[in-house]
């Protein structure tokens, strides 16, 4: 629920009205100020807790400590003496704003409607709304209830405060924060009630702080007013918190209102004991001042209705002297004595008329309306002879007067037009620049307008010169002479402005046009001459390129490029006309040019002469790029020759791999005839040498043209080397074995029939047909040939203990040979059955 402040007129008189409507719109952004803000905060917090301690608590940070609205109900209660709604005791969010706004209703019963204070904002710590809220407080609680001589509130408690101080010297309170920065306020109000306390003759103006420092003290120390300012605050703020003064200031009010009543009411009855005094006092002076007033007034009429005119200056200002001596020294006291006269008369019958006391008649003739009709026949005469007086010191004056005003008016203005014409017909505009131009037209304008300005002063002159004549003034002749020459030289500045005038605007317009002529040039100029250093930078670029593609893609963009040429050539010619219409401009109309391009650097003979290096470079880079596509189409043929050989040669070694693998795991035939085999095709692949050696000599020619790859083949030198070097080395190895497998034979005494067996056995197990069998596959073919190999890696053939061991050593290693297999079984005796 959000509550704003603001007064609801009917629980309050018309005083209390405009009280409230003045401080509805406080200035929120006040608070903002970090001065007054530090202000607000201590006062404020010590005020609520001059209440709150009444009731054992108090607050340490005022937009804190009331967050839950638990001590913002309680300092409520305290101050008002009434009971609120009972409290939310939990620590949820609801709960604090339950309390705050009951609190907030409160505020509102009491007739201040609440704007732009909402309780979540309390709830949140907004210091802005909590110091907002607590002022509302203390309006409504603390200083709205003040009255004093009709007035309420601020006004009652400024009014009160006014009235307490004015006996007291250098003290003058008319507002609630610069009044109060020399301190001498708060001691004044303190001395009057309890001159006891402060000896106030011993304050000084010019020591605020010591003032503001023991008015503070004994406030807090003798009249229970806690400190709720700080010296230091005061006067080093240019314009003190008004609402943190107010809040103070009310405390000295309530503190000594009890007092003041007492007073009031002893003062009453010594009054109504003096009154009948008094009256017959205020008769006897009247009766004295009507007649020494009435008799001043006839004697002094007849000295004003002189009319009798001096004929000197002299003579009439001692008249005027004179009479200012009236005005100044023998009136005032007079218009004081009849001010206090009618005063005395409306004091007397207002008291008699309280008194219940006849009203006062004076004697015959001196009655207020006799002293009003004396006095106003003073006023006339006066009047008129004021007048006379001036009208005829005003013509003796004129004349002197106009003639020195034309004299200074014309030294002015000559000393005006002093170097103007040499100034208007200076031709500086003829070498200016563009930029000069302008300052120079600015300048122009200034002077045309000084000169306008200057036109009522020259009229003036004249005016003051044709009143001189018509006054017969008896140096008309020189006046009239200077005048007229005042006004022939005004009318040659004024011809003389507009020629320069003329001048500058043509000058500008032809810079101007220069000027954009410029800016083109340079905005073409720029991107053409990037254009050209480009194209050369490519133009000589060196290129390596590997293919016959990459040069064709290169004289591609090379023609592509030429082809752009006639147009670029025409792109120059423009830029160049630019700077041709430049130069015809300033030949035609004789300008002065005072620099180059200010927008550019480049010029027309630098854009002419890297056309013509770009003109260079193209037939150059013609003849290498021709030069470079013969070198590549050699190349070409290069690869293609290599290719053509390599494709055969690679698939020739990989068929002779196979075959010879083939050959050495086939059962057909004895060994004899598998070596016969091998040996033919050992032979065969040594004829095949010249082939390999032709193929080397291809690939010298490759290096030595630094070709590095060759899309027309997967063979590279390196490729066919090793294929080559494997083929011999595996024919040579698998002749070997088969020779190796023949030994074997021979020396064991094994026949075909158990070759056949074993090599049926091995192929059998030789699954990926490598002819090589790992561990595992080696050991199950021993198992189908006959051999028991237990857990412990032996064999138990007939108890055969060198055979067994031998195996054992075996099988640690990872693949085994058919020769190998022959081998091993060439350590069991011949007679040993192998099944």
């Amino acid at each position: 629920m959000d509550h704003h402040i603001q007064q609801q007129p009917h629980h309050y008189d018309g005083g209390e009205n405009d009280y409230m409507q003045q401080e509805d719109d406080w200035d929120r952004d006040m608070l903002l100020d970090p001065a007054w803000e530090k202000q607000q905060r201590k006062t404020f917090t010590a005020w609520c807790n001059s209440h709150l301690r009444k009731a054992g608590t108090q607050i340490e940070n005022i937009e804190e400590d009331f967050r839950d609205g638990l001590k913002l109900m309680l300092l409520l209660e305290v101050i008002s003496g009434e009971r609120l709604a009972k409290p939310e005791r939990g620590k949820m969010r609801v709960h604090k704003i339950s309390n705050v706004n009951k609190a907030l209703d409160f505020i509102a019963s009491k007739g201040v409607k609440l704007v732009s204070i909402g309780a979540e904002e309390i709830v949140d710590g907004n210091a802005k709304m909590t110091l907002g809220m607590i002022w509302t407080i203390i309006l409504r609680f603390a200083i709205q209830d003040i009255s004093v001589e009709e007035t309420s509130a601020k006004e009652g408690l400024l009014l009160w405060c006014q009235r307490k101080t004015a006996p007291y010297k250098n003290v003058n309170i008319q507002n609630f924060h610069i009044s109060w920065k020399d301190g001498l306020g708060f001691c004044a109000l303190i001395h009057r009630h309890r001159p006891e306390l402060i000896d106030y003759g011993k304050l000084r103006k010019d020591d605020p702080m010591t003032n503001l420092n023991t008015a503070f003290d004994v406030a807090e120390k003798y009249l229970d007013i806690p400190k709720m300012l700080d010296a230091e605050d005061i006067v080093s703020t240019l314009r003190p918190d008004e609402k943190a003064i107010m809040t103070y200031v009310s405390c000295y009010y309530h503190a000594f209102s009890g007092k003041q009543k007492a007073e009031t009411a002893a003062n009453r009855i010594c009054k109504v004991l003096a009154v009948n005094q008094e009256n017959e006092q205020l008769m006897e002076d009247y009766e004295k001042l009507a007649s020494d007033l009435l008799e001043w007034i006839r004697r002094t009429i007849p000295w004003l209705e002189n009319r009798v005119p001096e004929n000197t200056m002299q003579a009439m200002q001692q008249k005027l002297e004179d009479f200012r001596d009236y005005r100044r020294l023998h009136k005032p006291p007079k218009v004081q004595e009849k001010c206090q006269l009618e005063i005395n008369f409306n004091t007397l019958q207002t008291k008699l008329r309280l008194s219940n006391r006849p009203a006062f008649m004076p004697s015959e003739g001196k009655m207020v309306s006799d002293i009003s009709n004396a006095w106003g026949s003073l006023e006339g005469a006066e009047k008129g002879y004021e007048e006379w007086l001036l009208n005829e010191i005003r013509r003796l004056e004129r004349l002197d007067h106009l003639a020195e005003k034309f004299r200074q008016k014309a030294a002015i203005h000559e000393a005006w037009t002093d170097g103007k014409e040499e100034m208007l017909q200076q031709k500086d505009y003829e070498t200016a620049s563009l930029s000069d131009i302008k300052a120079l037209l600015k300048k122009h304008e200034a002077f045309e307008s000084d000169l306008a300005a200057h036109q009522d002063r020259v009229e003036q002159i004249a005016a003051i010169a044709q009143e001189l004549n018509e006054l017969e003034y008896y140096d008309s002749p020189s006046v009239n002479a200077r005048c007229q020459r005042i006004c022939d030289q005004w009318d040659s500045l004024g011809v003389l402005t507009q020629k320069r005038s003329e001048a500058l605007q043509r000058t500008e317009k032809l810079l101007e046009t220069i000027d954009q002529l410029y800016l083109e040039f340079a905005k073409r100029a720029a991107p053409f001459n990037n254009w050209m250093e480009g194209a050369m930078e490519d133009l000589q670029d060196t290129f390596i390129v590997h293919t016959i593609e990459e040069i064709q893609g290169l004289s591609t963009a090379h023609e592509q490029f030429k082809a752009t040429l006639p147009e670029a050539d025409k792109e120059r010619q423009a830029i160049l006309g630019i700077h041709n219409e430049i130069a015809k401009i300033v030949q035609t109309y004789h300008v002065n040019m005072a620099g180059t391009n200010p927008y550019t650097t480049i010029n027309s003979q630098e854009i002419n002469a890297k056309w013509d290096k770009v003109r260079q470079l193209v037939p150059q880079r013609d003849q290498a790029l021709i030069e470079e596509h013969a070198r590549q189409q050699n190349n070409e043929r290069l690869r293609r020759q290599f290719a053509n050989q390599a494709n055969v040669i690679g698939p020739w070694i990989q068929t002779k791999m196979q075959e010879i693998g083939r050959i050495s795991i086939e059962m057909h035939g004895t060994l004899e005839d598998q070596l016969t085999h091998l040996r033919q095709y050992e032979k065969s692949i040594v004829n095949y040498k010249p082939k390999i050696d032709q193929l080397e000599g291809d690939h010298q020619l490759i290096q030595e043209a630094l070709i590095f790859d060759n899309k027309h083949t997967n063979y590279t030198m390196e490729h066919i080397r090793v294929g080559w070097e494997q083929l011999l080395t595996t024919i040579a190895r698998t002749i070997n074995e088969i020779e190796n497998q023949i030994l074997t034979r021979d020396a064991k005494g094994i026949s075909q029939d158990q070759m056949n067996e074993f090599r049926a056995s091995f192929n059998h197990f030789d699954r990926d047909h490598s002819g090589r069998l790992g561990a595992e596959e080696f050991k199950a073919c021993l198992i189908s040939l006959g051999f028991d190999i237990g857990n412990d890696a032996q064999v138990h053939t007939h108890q055969h203990q060198s055979g067994s061991s031998i195996i054992n050593h075996t099988l640690f290693l990872f693949c085994f040979s058919f020769s190998f297999l022959l081998s091993l079984l060439s350590h069991f005796p011949s007679n040993l059955p192998l099944k």
